[in-house]
């Protein structure tokens, strides 16, 4: 069985016993969660496919770990002008487990 659920203004494609990195969800390491915002599940020929959602399926969640991204540089230059700016990123994130898919 598997789902698309959207967190985070993304959609991931997760199934059961999968390890994930979504954006940083505000929970404890070691809690569960629940993804009610559910888009689409299958398992095998069947699919639901929700209008946005579908209605009573969730997801549920064990927080594994939060951490940082590897960091992304930008720069920005434009040529002729004496103009260079240097910058760089690191984004959080929320390292989950998928437990049950309910539909």
């Amino acid at each position: 069985m598997y789902a698309v659920i959207k967190t985070g203004g993304k959609q991931y494609r997760v199934a059961a016993g999968q390890k994930l990195k979504v954006e940083q969800i505000p929970a404890d390491v070691g809690s569960e969660i629940t993804l009610d915002q559910v888009l689409m599940v299958g398992e095998g020929e069947s699919v639901k496919i929700g209008t946005p959602l579908v209605s009573g399926a969730t997801v549920k969640a064990t927080v594994v770990s939060h951490g940082r991204h590897d960091k992304i540089r930008i720069f920005k230059m434009r040529r002729r002008k004496h103009y260079q700016k240097r910058q760089g990123h690191r984004q959080n994130f929320t390292e989950l487990r998928i437990e049950d898919i309910t539909a």
